[in-house]
């Protein structure tokens, strides 16, 4: 999925640096929208990259991107609400 909105991106699709989301124009080619990104791990990925992207939400020419698959917008709180963050949290936790 686009990590900007919720549209689903096709799996089958390559995806370049130049492929955006058809719904929101977000790159999609970007560390928001790989799945070695990980906020607090060197260089915020998990892939021992030698370069710092400085702009995690623009396209990148770093080999080792890989799309995430099945997860929705707002997965790491980009663009989320305090309202809707404080959502999330009580139903982690609810009983």
């Amino acid at each position: 999925m686009c990590w900007k909105c919720p549209r689903p991106i096709d799996s089958s699709l390559d995806i370049f640096r130049a492929s955006v989301c058809p719904e929101c124009g977000a790159d999609l080619h970007c560390c928001l929208n790989c799945r070695f990104y990980e906020p607090g791990a060197h260089y915020d990925c998990h892939e021992s990259v030698d370069e710092l992207v400085k702009d995690k939400e623009r396209a990148n020419f770093c080999d080792c991107f890989s799309a995430k698959t099945g997860l929705a917008k707002n997965t790491f709180g980009v663009g989320r609400s305090g309202t809707a963050s404080r959502t999330a949290f009580d139903n982690l936790f609810s009983i």
